[in-house]
C-alpha cells in the first residue's frame, strides 16, 4: 500500500478545512514514558475516570514501525479492552513511521477531526522516550511524562530535555512493595526540577504517584490537569501556545508538500532511478 496517494490529496485537505472552525475546544494531553512504563494501562485507567465524569475521549496511540519491514503491531485496542468497549471512547493505532517523535504524520489532521466529532479530551500516545519528543510537545496542551521507580538510577533513565518539556512527572506502579521506591523516586525528581529553569507557561511541574491497576493517583492527575488549564488560560500562555503551535504546523504542512511534490514529479522520479543505477556499490 502507497504510503501517499495524490489523487486523496484534495478531498482529505478539504475535509479537514471544514471541521477547522469545529476543533480546537478540547484538552490536547501528551503522554510519553520509557517502554513498559504502563502508559497503555494508565490511559485505559484515566480514560475510564474521565468517561465517568461525563467527558468523550479520544486516544490517538502511535505504534512503534519495523525498520526492516515498515510494519506495527497496532495492539493498543487489546490493551485496552474497557476503553475499547465504550461509546464514549476512541482509539486510533497508527503507524510511527519514519516521523520524529514517533508521531504519525497525519496526527494533527486526526487531532482536528476528533475534536470536530465533540471529543473534548484528546490523549496522545508516543512511542517512548526519544530525542525527538518534542514533536508531541508541539501539538499539546499538556505533557505527561511517565516513569518508573526502582529500575535503575531514576535521573539517569531520562534525558534532561524531555524532563525540560513535562508539565508534570508521574511515577507510575507505585502500589504493593514498590511504594517506598516510588515515594523516593518521586523525592528525586522534584530536587532535579528545582534545577531547571522556569518554564515558558510559568507552570512549575508536578510529581505524582499512581497506581494504574489500583486506580490510585488518578483523580489528582486529572485535577492537576485541570490547575495548569487554569493557570495557563490566566496568563493568557494557553492562546499564545496555540497560537504558536499553528506556526509550527503551518511550517511542518508547507516542508511535507514541498517533499511530496518533489517525489512525486515525474521527472525527478527518473532522474532519482538514474543516480540509484549509478551509484556504486560501497565495498
Amino acid at each position: 500500500m502507497k504510503a501517499f496517494i495524490p489523487k486523496h490529496r484534495e478531498p482529505a485537505e478539504e475535509i479537514i478545512e471544514k471541521c477547522i472552525p469545529y476543533s480546537g475546544k478540547s484538552i490536547r494531553i501528551g503522554i510519553t514514558g520509557v517502554p513498559g512504563v504502563g502508559k497503555s494501562t494508565f490511559i485505559e485507567a484515566f480514560g475510564m475516570y474521565l468517561i465517568e465524569l461525563g467527558h468523550k475521549v479520544a486516544i490517538l496511540a502511535i505504534d512503534p514501525s519495523s525498520q526492516i519491514s515498515g510494519g506495527s503491531i497496532l495492539g493498543d485496542k487489546t490493551r485496552m479492552e474497557q476503553l475499547s468497549a465504550s461509546s464514549n471512547a476512541f482509539i486510533r493505532p497508527s503507524p510511527s513511521g519514519s516521523s520524529l517523535g514517533g508521531v504519525a504524520r497525519k496526527t494533527r489532521e486526526s487531532l482536528i477531526l476528533c475534536e470536530a466529532a465533540g471529543y473534548d479530551i484528546v490523549l496522545i500516545e508516543t512511542v517512548g522516550v526519544g530525542q525527538s519528543e518534542t514533536t508531541v510537545h508541539s501539538m499539546v496542551d499538556f505533557f505527561l511524562l511517565l516513569m518508573l521507580a526502582g529500575a535503575g538510577d531514576e535521573l539517569q533513565g531520562i534525558k534532561r530535555g524531555i524532563m525540560e518539556l513535562a508539565d508534570t512527572i508521574i511515577i507510575n506502579k507505585a502500589d504493593g512493595d514498590n511504594i517506598k521506591k516510588a515515594e523516593l523516586a518521586k523525592r528525586q525528581y522534584e530536587n532535579a526540577l528545582h534545577l531547571f529553569p522556569p518554564s515558558e507557561s510559568g507552570w512549575y511541574p508536578k510529581v505524582l504517584l499512581a497506581s494504574s491497576l489500583k486506580n490510585s493517583g488518578i483523580e489528582e492527575v486529572w485535577n492537576t490537569i485541570l490547575k495548569y488549564v487554569q493557570h495557563a488560560k490566566s496568563n493568557q500562555y494557553w492562546d499564545l501556545n496555540r497560537n504558536k503551535q499553528a506556526r509550527f504546523r503551518m511550517h511542518e504542512t508547507i516542508i511535507d508538500t514541498l517533499k511530496n511534490n518533489f517525489y512525486q514529479n515525474e521527472k525527478y522520479k527518473a532522474k532519482i532511478q538514474e543516480l540509484k543505477k549509478n551509484l556504486k556499490k560501497v565495498p
